[in-house]
């Protein structure tokens, strides 16, 4: 990758780790365990912990071997990004983003045992599963890559 572009890259993956560090953060010292804060009428703050990872799945592997898995992920997606050309900017971000969330929750992982979440988005008769920033940024980044596989196809298809 160009030198800009590993910079630009580098400062996302940065600026979401603070995000979601400073956010949980402010939860875990602010909040109390099981706490709820409505925002909206849909959306609150609740604070709970994720022994597991995404809807809590693999929590029967504990914490180190949710924190290999989580390490070798990001290793997975900082080879996908390096071998990204750079010119690919949707994909360059979307990879950012995924190393940023993932960073974020693996340091909750070894520092805590845990993830924090607080992010609830609920109706009177349902919720969605508790989630947070870092989970956000990987969803975000994710979608963004499919976005650029997807506008390199069409790319692709107008060329021929």
């Amino acid at each position: 990758m160009k030198r800009h572009a590993v910079l630009s890259s580098f400062l996302v993956v940065i600026i979401a780790v603070l995000i979601d560090q400073g956010v949980k953060f402010l939860v875990e010292t602010r909040m109390g365990y099981g706490q709820q804060i409505d925002l909206l009428p849909f959306l609150a703050l609740f604070r709970t912990h994720n022994e597991g990872i995404a809807f809590s799945m693999l929590a029967w592997l504990h914490d180190w071997g949710l924190v290999a898995i989580t390490a070798a992920v990001i290793l997975f997606v900082l080879y996908l990004w390096w071998t990204n050309p750079s010119e690919r900017i949707f994909a360059r971000y979307g990879f950012a983003l995924v190393v940023g969330g993932a960073i974020g929750n693996l340091i909750d992982r070894v520092m805590h045992g845990y993830v924090v979440d607080y992010i609830l988005f609920h109706l009177p008769t349902w919720s969605f599963a508790v989630f947070n920033l870092a989970d956000t940024f990987i969803t975000i980044g994710a979608a963004l890559i499919i976005l650029e596989e997807f506008l390199g196809w069409r790319r692709e298809r107008a060329a021929r």
